[in-house]
């Protein structure tokens, strides 16, 4: 596990230690306190995986393409 804030990781950092965390918390060799904060890492990494997804999933559907089904350029999207 790392000290890095989920907010400042990118998604495959993210996603391997969420890995590292389920693998830790499914073996259950580990003392209840810490087993709560793996949790608590575990829900900050499984958010930031979904925003990057959302993030990702929103430039995808930004893409327009042409009566050839080549992209033509993006459409802006809001929110981000």
């Amino acid at each position: 596990m790392t000290d890095t804030p989920p907010s400042e990781m990118t998604f495959e950092q993210a996603m391997k230690e969420l890995e590292q965390v389920v693998g830790r918390l499914e073996r259950g060799d580990v003392a209840l306190d810490e087993s709560i904060t793996l949790y608590e890492r575990g829900a900050k990494l499984k958010k930031r995986c979904e925003e990057k997804l959302k993030e990702a999933e929103e430039k995808v559907a930004a893409i327009t393409l042409d009566a050839d089904g080549q992209p033509t350029g993006t459409t802006p999207v809001t929110g981000l």
